[in-house]
């Protein structure tokens, strides 16, 4: 075995041409953790975790964890007892299973011998005994009424010493953002710690897609995160694809490239604008996102959607571009690369903004990796991990194994350094896509895609904000019967905690910002 020679795993390839994936079962929970705490000893990361209910087969329950290697991901399953179903705590050795795990607990009903037992999704709207993706979890009282609601309390760790306060905000805020509690302890205006709080987004999509046919689910999967349509929808087709042995045509894969490219500099070049407002200056905004909506506004004229949903699908895509729309791309990118230029000089010279950006909000490589962080606030710390580049070991999946994708880092960790990254990030998206539309190829845009009862699959994207993960489970009947959509965030969430300690309370906006993480990804 490429990691793990010493335990009883046995790990065979997935099939397909995505990430590369290799699938394990685990004989016990021991052989889980050793493996886990030889992955972490190598250098790995924890990229996800979810549950399973295999009752209706004649199983009991089944755990999930998937692992980042250098080779890609290790994808390992343990088999769980109906009547008692816990496994050894991971978050002794990724503290980024504790979340993880809770999740699995609220929504499965399968815990973790010790460990953080906190609820994370559940705020009082479900019976305790209550779990939505057990099989058997109808609502008493009728599908459409719901179940009346409990008040809670949740125990945030507190600080005590002199002089020392909380200062709750949200779920509710001031902006039109996404709900989620902070719980900020302080000393004055310094933060001593912060604690998140988050599952006020539950919408029940896991649940949603149990018996959904793979178009319904590729529906669904686009509007996990929306800023994310693509990753999401690109993952979910990789995953579909690999379970049913199909490859798509390789003007598809281009095609997905495109949209996904696309897709990164629209978030880069918006977040931009709103860390210039953070930072009180207003005129950044107003700059960056005329160009995002110039931006948005040719993806609706050339593919239909200002934000590319439903665009990608399993077995291709259901869009294509002419010669003319690649030459308006290219045009495009030489245009909006000028103005991004001149916007990155006025950035870097401005003094208020570099005085609220540099040394604000860090957090180092160090703790980057033991946090199992991916994507753009990770190679802001000097860490080189993107799925569409190659290193040592690692093959990244097509079309980008032959685009020669140039990484971005930067070692400082800060907010200057993630507005660095996603400056970089942009260039190099906007020199990609040019490439791609000249070097289009011809051919079909998509085949047929027949499910295969019984199979399973693994798809694993570079979106802009990190590595979007789907994991999908057919059913006997064709139908799905499990979808597992990851976030980045969920990783990512447990660094933005770190990264406002010893800074004020009014860096909290800025710094939260600089991650643009999503409450939604991690509320399932």
């Amino acid at each position: 075995m490429f990691l793990c020679d010493d335990t009883s795993i046995e790990f065979t390839p997935q099939p397909g041409i995505g990430a590369p994936v290799w699938r394990g079962r685990a004989p016990s929970g021991e052989d889980l953790r050793s493996f886990a705490a030889a992955v972490h000893l190598a250098g790995g990361r924890i990229a996800a975790i979810w549950g399973s209910d295999s009752r209706q087969s004649g199983g009991g329950f089944r755990l999930h964890c998937v692992f980042g290697i250098d080779q890609g991901h290790a994808w390992l399953s343990l088999d769980l007892p109906a009547d008692d179903p816990v496994y050894p705590d991971l978050s002794g050795i990724f503290p980024a299973a504790n979340r993880m795990q809770r999740a699995t607990r609220d929504m499965v009903g399968i815990a973790s011998e010790g460990g953080d037992q906190r609820p994370w999704l559940r705020h009082g709207g479900w019976p305790a005994d209550w779990y939505p993706l057990r099989h058997d979890s109808v609502r008493e009282a009728g599908m459409g009424e719901g179940f009346p609601n409990a008040p809670t309390d949740y125990e945030f760790v507190q600080v005590g010493g002199e002089g020392a306060h909380e200062i709750p905000v949200g779920p509710i805020h001031a902006g039109i953002i996404e709900p989620g509690h902070f719980r900020f302890s302080v000393v004055g205006e310094r933060v001593l710690r912060l604690e998140e709080r988050l599952g006020y987004q539950h919408k029940g999509v896991e649940k949603l897609f149990i018996g959904a046919d793979i178009a319904r689910g590729a529906q669904l999967v686009g509007r996990v995160s929306g800023d994310s349509t693509c990753a999401y929808a690109w993952a979910y087709a990789d995953a579909i694809e690999a379970a049913c042995g199909v490859t798509a045509p390789p003007r598809a894969q281009m095609l997905r490239a495109l949209l996904l490219e696309r897709e990164r500099v629209a978030n880069h070049i918006g977040d931009l604008g709103a860390l210039g407002n953070d930072a009180a200056f207003a005129f950044g905004l107003t700059q960056f996102f005329a160009l995002k909506e110039q931006w948005v506004r040719l993806n609706q004229q050339l593919f239909g959607h200002r934000f590319l949903m439903d665009r990608i699908v399993p077995g291709g895509v259901v869009v294509d571009v002419d010669a003319a729309g690649l030459s308006a791309i290219v045009e495009q990118c030489t245009a909006i690369g000028a103005e991004l230029a001149k916007l990155r000089i006025l950035y870097d010279e401005h003094s208020g903004l570099q005085d609220r950006f540099v040394t604000t909000g860090i957090i180092d490589a160090a703790l980057a990796r033991e946090l199992s962080m991916s994507g753009m606030a990770a190679r802001a710390t000097g860490i080189l991990l993107d799925g569409r580049v190659h290193r040592q070991g690692y093959t990244p999946p097509p079309p980008y194994a032959t685009l020669g994708v140039r990484p971005a880092t930067d070692e400082r960790g800060d907010v200057a350094a993630r507005v660095a990254v996603r400056f970089d990030e942009a260039f190099e998206s906007l020199r990609l896509l040019r490439q791609m539309a000249v070097g289009m190829p011809a051919g079909d845009t998509r085949v047929d895609v027949a499910p295969v009862p019984g199979a399973a699959g693994l798809g694993v994207v570079e979106g802009w904000r990190g590595e979007v993960l789907v994991g999908v489970q057919f059913a006997e009947d064709g139908s799905l019967a499990r979808v597992h959509p990851h976030d980045p965030s969920w990783q990512a969430w447990l660094a933005l905690e770190h990264a406002v300690m010893k800074d004020i309370v009014p860096d909290f906006p800025l710094i939260n910002k600089s991650f643009n993480l999503s409450y939604s990804g991690a509320d399932l």
